[in-house]
């Protein structure tokens, strides 16, 4: 299981991996409501080449559902989105912009 410090690397590596060619003029924000005993609610703003982060809730284009764990696991490369996402062991409630999201932050 995902310790909590874990979780919440897993939004400023996400910071790392964005790539703002492939954002292009993308503006959108994502929420992540993460269940489970180590989740919570995290968000990442993409803003014309540029992304932060953080948490809480908060007024989003898109929503990401998932287990803490499962969340952790797709995000650190042990579990491929797409077969996560067919599992039902992910949720988006925008599949276009949630493609996009696996190009830009190098997920999959």
């Amino acid at each position: 299981m995902a310790t909590q410090a874990e979780i919440n690397s897993i939004f400023p590596q996400m910071m790392d991996n964005f790539q703002a060619d492939k954002a292009g003029d993308l503006n959108a924000t994502i929420a992540f409501e993460l269940s489970g005993d180590n989740g919570g609610n995290y968000w990442v703003k993409i803003d014309n080449g540029a992304v932060t982060h953080g948490d809480g809730e908060t007024d989003a284009d898109m929503t990401v559902k998932a287990a803490a764990d499962d969340f952790y696991q797709i995000a650190t490369g042990g579990m491929n989105p797409m077969q996560a996402f067919m599992a039902g062991k992910i949720k988006v409630t925008d599949m276009s912009l949630g493609m996009k999201m696996m190009s830009i932050f190098q997920l999959g």
